[in-house]
């Protein structure tokens, strides 16, 4: 039996707003020609590149390494960052020393190309690490062949800024509730086992506010699904502590 693959650090931004009928997420449709998770719905996101973790040790040359470098999710929540601005130009970073966010216009006149932490110096801007909450941590089952470590975080889209989908990687996008994105399984939307789950978890909740305040009072269970059989079917088993309304699960798609 071979070795299982090594899961590669990855990071997920669930962006939330309070919308007419209570909370939405950001989401976007994955390009058909993607080799991973072709079709599907999922959470802007990506894999943790080497820049990211050097942007979040240096952090302190630019005035805030006391609310930032502390932090021991920087590099993922830096990730997460620089994935949403790239793929949704959404830009959760604020000018050196100052506590807003950086401006719509601003925001919308940079390149989205550039090298991430190249432009965050070159604008003298900082990545706003701080309102990033954890709300997930999910590993890629050991008998796929592309896995990943990936960790899902919560945040405030700001109000101001327009969210809409690369045409590249991604080729579609939508604000929608999670009960929605739910019932809209197998017709409209294809989605992922974590996605799915993590969308039923976040469907408790009114609005952002709550669904915050419960990220920040209960600590992510790390999430590794192992095959099972449910129903006489193929299933996947998952922590009960990790708060998904149960540990199996029939597999109905991608995981």
């Amino acid at each position: 039996m071979s070795e299982a693959a090594p899961p590669r650090p990855a990071s997920t931004l669930l962006m939330l707003r309070d919308g007419p009928a209570g909370l939405e997420t950001f989401m976007v449709v994955r390009h058909h020609e993607i080799d991973f998770a072709s079709g599907a719905l999922v959470f802007p996101g990506g894999r943790m590149e080497p820049p990211d973790a050097e942007l979040a040790a240096s952090l302190g040359a630019v005035g805030d390494r006391a609310r930032q470098t502390v932090d021991p999710l920087a590099p993922l929540k830096i990730a997460a960052i620089r994935e949403a601005f790239e793929e949704c130009g959404v830009l959760i970073a604020r000018p050196a020393g100052e506590e807003r966010l950086v401006s719509a216009a601003r925001a919308a006149a940079l390149d989205r190309a550039a090298p991430f932490a190249a432009l965050m110096a070159g604008e003298a801007l900082v990545p706003a690490i701080d309102r990033l909450v954890p709300f997930a941590h999910w590993i890629t089952p050991t008998f796929l062949p592309k896995r990943f470590d990936t960790h899902f975080f919560l945040a405030i889209a700001p109000p101001d800024q327009t969210l809409a989908h690369d045409g590249r990687e991604a080729v579609d996008s939508v604000w929608i509730s999670p009960r929605m994105a739910l019932a809209e399984r197998g017709r409209r939307f294809r989605l992922l086992f974590p996605t799915e789950r993590n969308l039923w978890k976040l469907s408790a909740h009114c609005d952002a506010a709550s669904a915050l305040a419960a990220a920040r009072a209960r600590p992510a269970v790390t999430v590794l699904p192992e095959p099972i059989e449910v129903d006489g079917g193929p299933g996947l088993k998952i922590p009960a502590e990790a708060g998904y309304g149960g540990e199996a699960f029939p597999v109905r798609g991608l995981v």
